[in-house]
């Protein structure tokens, strides 16, 4: 069984990727991908009808603003964001992320931009 399960170094992933809001997949759970991303400066409102999102700070600082209420995460923090609710995330300095969302999710929701990622790639 050991030789099918694979460690997975959050830290070399992240250190693969150079542009920011561009979610790369680093594993498969069930019918979810974990994911990891860099994010610096504005996300865009929206929202996900269908899914929820979780957001894990693996380093640097993430505000999760919502229309109503913002939450601060540090490093460590974890956030879930339930469907349908509209969110906007923002990292005033480069922040690292593991997201784990259902592998229908688009990183826009139902808001096409140029920031939308239709078929994010494996790291």
């Amino acid at each position: 069984m050991a030789e099918t399960v694979d460690k997975i170094n959050l830290g070399e992933k992240l250190g693969l990727i150079e542009e920011r809001w561009s979610p790369k997949i680093v594993a498969e759970l069930n019918d979810s991908y974990v994911k990891v991303v860099k994010l610096e400066g504005e996300f865009v409102w929206h929202k996900h009808e269908n899914e929820d999102e979780l957001f894990f700070v693996v380093s640097g600082r993430l505000l999760m603003r919502f229309r109503d209420c913002e939450i601060r995460l540090e490093p460590g923090e974890l956030i879930v964001v339930p469907r349908g609710v509209e969110h906007m995330p923002v990292a005033p300095e480069e922040v690292h992320v593991m997201l784990v969302e259902p592998k229908t999710t688009l990183n826009t929701g139902e808001t096409v931009s140029d920031r939308t990622v239709a078929e994010p790639e494996w790291i």
